[in-house]
């Protein structure tokens, strides 16, 4: 009612530039419904079904999620997943603020040292991919070539189910560039009057980075870390580009995401895919949910 009368008291002019303004978001609201909105909910829907494409989807319940929780492959790529952000996101908040406070030092060429670090994000990542297959090559690699130098034999890397994860960890640290952009926007907001108190008052440098610099960027290292699990739980295409999608070496390899890809268009099991992406759904927004409630207590936000 309140709407249909503040809708009356518009203008001619008004109503039209209200017309022009739905015309111009008009593609964008419809391809929000029809690609965003609509496969959510029949996502959903398929989840509870057993549709393998060629046919139409038949309703099974809830036999689809408890077939996951028996299936040792889908396990597999469970814990695959957990190994990889437990480590991968960690490194890549630590590695990412540490070259950010060296970025923010008053160095010579300091804008070429920038440009070189923020690269490697707008590199494609299956131009990506293909190198570091090369550089992790156990016998022509560069990595165990170097490794070699200095007496150690290097490992199998993607070849070796043991070390196929670590090779992706470190693989992971390279594309850091984006999240150092905006740690070192984040360090250029830290007042310089509280480092300069500190200082006067006798704090070192490791005291100054762990009492004033680290809380006062905490929020922007909370939205990092949750944007780097969410894409560490979507780990897809560079697992997909150097092992062909099928999580080898004996499924050290095999992500959740490479698990659903393959459910969904190698086994037609579409509706057995759309259960394991709301498991992975369900896990994300579990763990968000718990790092914004501790966050409470170590995330400093101004005036508060």
């Amino acid at each position: 009612m309140t709407l249909n009368l503040r809708l009356r008291r518009l203008t001619r002019e008004e109503r039209r530039t209200l017309l022009y303004g739905l015309l111009f978001i008009s593609p964008w609201a419809f391809g929000f419904l029809a690609f965003r909105v609509v496969p959510f909910f029949m996502s959903l829907y398929y989840s509870f079904t057993f549709y393998p494409i060629l046919e139409s989807p038949r309703w099974i319940g809830l036999a689809n999620f408890r077939n996951l929780f028996t299936d040792g492959r889908f396990l597999s790529s469970l814990y695959n997943t957990a190994y990889f952000a437990f480590f991968a996101v960690p490194l890549g908040a630590c590695f990412g603020i540490l070259l950010a406070m060296l970025l923010n030092m008053k160095v010579k060429g300091l804008s070429v040292w920038r440009t070189i670090f923020y690269l490697p994000s707008i590199t494609p990542v299956v131009a990506t991919a293909l190198v570091w297959l090369w550089m992790f090559n156990p016998r022509g690699g560069i990595i165990n070539y170097i490794l070699s130098l200095v007496g150690l034999r290097g490992p199998g890397w993607l070849g070796d189910p043991m070390w196929a994860k670590p090779a992706l960890i470190l693989m992971s640290l390279w594309g850091v560039g984006t999240a150092v952009v905006i740690y070192l926007a984040a360090l250029q907001d830290v007042p310089r009057e509280l480092l300069e108190a500190s200082q006067l008052d006798g704090a070192n440098v490791l005291q100054r980075i762990r009492y004033i610099t680290l809380p006062m960027i905490s929020p922007v290292i909370l939205f990092n870390v949750i944007t780097g699990l969410i894409g560490a739980f979507q780990y897809f295409t560079e697992v997909h580009v150097m092992t062909g999608g099928s999580g080898s070496p004996a499924d050290s390899t095999l992500m959740m995401s490479v698990y659903l890809w393959q459910s969904a268009f190698q086994f037609f099991k579409m509706g057995y895919a759309s259960a394991q992406a709301w498991v992975m759904f369900v896990i994300i927004v579990i763990f968000t949910a718990i790092m914004f409630r501790v966050s409470g207590r170590m995330v400093y936000y101004g005036g508060r």
